[in-house]
């Protein structure tokens, strides 16, 4: 029997449904990845399957005994104490009995009154008859499991580590269904990483609303699309889902279009007047209506974000120049004797652990710091464009219409003057939502506000500090695009290992200590270059850092970068040519594709594609980089 069943389920909160006649199906054991655009209803449908949004119509169908617990996307306000408090109200109940008995505990630890003995004892009868003992082990053994600092007051805790406190409370009910809705959001990747572990090993069902491609990619077993309140199953992997849906949409487009031509033909038939109206057919006449009334209640797909980039004069060819830079905030070394050229055109990712010093970075590299050892460089006509990740720069009283206009009614983008209201609905906001106020929008739509009113400004220096968090797939995609083709420059600080694989071409990689070291290319390059890490390292060992190796020998003309970059490019592809290699062998024989599904083999098939292309750009590299080494021969 199926864990859950949703069957002709209907949910309306404005003019369109959320839920029209959806229909889902939860077996054990599944880990279904939810999609969908943002606002689409995604989190509510979440909330109807723990069973805690009543539906206008249809059933939810649970198997008898079921648990299902709900992980929100927001840290609630209302969580108080310490971590193992927060923790044991997972168990309802039994949490209140462990507590009163472990304050009780205490206190009789430093008196002796009697009744307050008594009281213990009772407590200690209550917790024996309902396995109290086997829930404070299941407790202490999720704590130790997740790392959690027991004791640690939940509200002093970090926003990453809270949302994995919250996940131990979840867990400690041992649920049969487990609904995420943005669990990667906030955490780094090292956090992602142990989470995907976690869930790979998880004994029930997970669904799962997430943005990040590489973590879905990892985790589910089946994609389920919420899409103009239907419900659509996608078995199989990610890409699997991306090439069936772009199918199914080519298909739907087609049928509505000749929908479209049809009723177009019997307009023009109902419209010829007399000599049409003495041969009228009135079952004609009638079908006419009801095509009129079935295109009135069509639900067209949600349309794309409309991302343009404003592009400034070009900025020179230096942008930042760092020179053994030191930094030192509350007795902690954050950036220790860095160095780096950041020249136009670069598009470089900044990657390391919650509260190493990212954003302290940007700030030292923008020249809105100063360090405290070393030497900065900036280049000249450099024009800044910055995505803040603490999205200071909305007030939430303001409308949309005024974050954007800024007191005028019009924006110019690339030279055009376009309306506000105009402007704002290229971020999919109608006209109607322009005078809201900024406190009312989701965090998808105020990262997708935030972009609009970042994309106002003309620049030559791009700095988005997680752009990604809360925004759909199909936006993300978008972003992607607009970056790759971004003249400019790029500084990127993001946890989504698709989009920096997507767009960066270097990364800087904070490594522990405060150092930092540069990479070329995105976070799968990064995996392989990367050194041992430093519980790793050898006691008293220091790690290299970049200017340690500012002497290498080469030519004038190359930068430290380009210095770099020419000096492992052999090693890239040979380690690509070695892959290839392999994966060509396997293709050549013939027993793979008797064996192996349809599924592996065009995986395998557009793995030597991408292979090979990525082959053919680090031989072009490498032979313009030592073109420039030779022209100074």
């Amino acid at each position: 029997m199926a864990l859950l069943t949703l069957h002709n389920a209907h949910l309306s909160f404005g003019s369109a449904p959320l839920l029209d006649g959806a229909a889902l199906t939860i077996e054990a054991g599944e880990r279904i990845a939810l999609i969908g655009r943002n606002g689409c209803g995604k989190s509510t449908l979440l909330k109807v399957l723990a069973d805690e949004q009543p539906l206008d119509e249809g059933d939810r169908i649970g198997r008898q005994g079921l648990r299902v617990v709900r992980l929100e996307q927001e840290v609630p306000a209302a969580c108080d104490g310490s971590v193992y408090a927060v923790v044991l109200a997972g168990l309802a109940t039994e949490s209140a009995l462990l507590q009163q008995f472990h304050d009780l505990s205490q206190q009789l630890s430093e008196s002796h009154d009697s009744a307050q003995l008594a009281q213990l004892e009772q407590l200690q009868r209550q917790l024996e008859s309902c396995d109290g003992w086997q829930l404070q082990q299941r407790v202490e053994r999720v704590i130790s499991r997740l790392s959690l600092p027991a004791d640690q007051p939940f509200a002093s805790l970090s926003g990453g580590l809270k949302r994995r406190v919250l996940l131990a409370r979840a867990l400690v009910t041992e649920p049969d269904l487990l609904l995420l809705d943005e669990p990667t959001n906030h955490l780094d990747i090292d956090a992602i990483l142990w989470l995907e572990e976690l869930l790979l090993g998880f004994a029930g069902s997970v669904v799962l609303i997430t943005h990040d491609r590489a973590f879905l990619r990892r985790l589910a077993t089946r994609i389920v699309d919420l899409d103009r309140g239907a419900l659509r199953s996608w078995p199989g992997d990610y890409d699997n889902y991306l090439r069936r849906r772009e199918e199914r949409l080519h298909a739907e487009a087609q049928a509505q279009a000749r929908f479209d031509r049809h009723l177009a033909q019997e307009e023009v038939w109902i419209r010829q007047g007399i000599k049409a109206r003495r041969t009228r057919n009135e079952g004609r006449v009638r079908a006419l209506e009801a095509l009129r009334q079935e295109r009135q209640q069509r639900r067209n797909q949600m349309g794309s974000v409309q991302l343009r980039g404003q592009q400034a004069e070009q900025s020179g060819r230096l942008v930042v120049e760092a020179d053994q830079i030191s930094f030192e905030w509350g007795g902690k070394r954050l950036i220790d004797d860095f160095s780096t050229l950041i020249q136009r055109g670069d598009k470089i990712g900044i990657i390391g652990p919650n509260g190493v010093g990212k954003s302290t970075l940007l700030r030292l590299l923008l020249g809105e710091m100063a360090p405290q050892q070393g030497r900065l460089r900036h280049g000249t006509r450099l024009q800044i464009a910055y995505f803040d990740q603490l999205r200071a720069q909305l007030r939430e009283e303001a409308t949309l219409f005024e974050s954007v206009g800024e007191g005028r009614d019009s924006v110019t983008i690339n030279g055009q003057s376009r309306h506000v209201i105009s402007y704002l609905q290229d971020f999919l906001f109608p006209p109607q939502r322009a005078q809201s106020p900024v406190r009312s929008l989701s965090g998808g739509e105020r990262n997708r506000l935030l972009l609009a009113k970042l994309f106002t400004q003309p620049s030559n220096l791009l700095v988005l500090d997680e752009p990604t968090n809360d925004l759909d797939v199909e936006t993300l995609e978008l972003l992607e695009e607009l970056l790759v083709n971004y003249q400019g420059t790029l500084l990127l600080v993001s946890h989504d290992r698709a989009f920096l694989d997507n767009v960066v071409t270097s990364l800087l990689a904070f490594e522990g200590a405060g150092v930092v070291r540069d990479y070329i290319g995105g976070y799968q390059e990064w995996l392989q270059q990367r050194p041992v890490a430093s519980s790793e390292r050898p006691e008293g060992a220091r790690a290299t850092t970049t200017n340690e190796r500012r002497d290498r020998p080469a030519s004038r003309k190359l930068s430290y970068n380009q210095q770099r970059e020419l000096a492992q490019l052999p090693q890239q592809i040979e380690q690509l040519e070695a892959t290839l290699a392999q994966l060509q062998q396997q293709l050549g024989d013939p027993t793979f594709y008797q064996q192996q599904p349809p599924a592996a083999i065009t995986a395998a098939t557009t793995q030597l594609t991408e292979l090979e292309q990525r082959l053919q750009q680090h031989y072009e590299r490498w032979e313009a980089l030592e073109a420039l080494t030779v022209g100074t021969a």
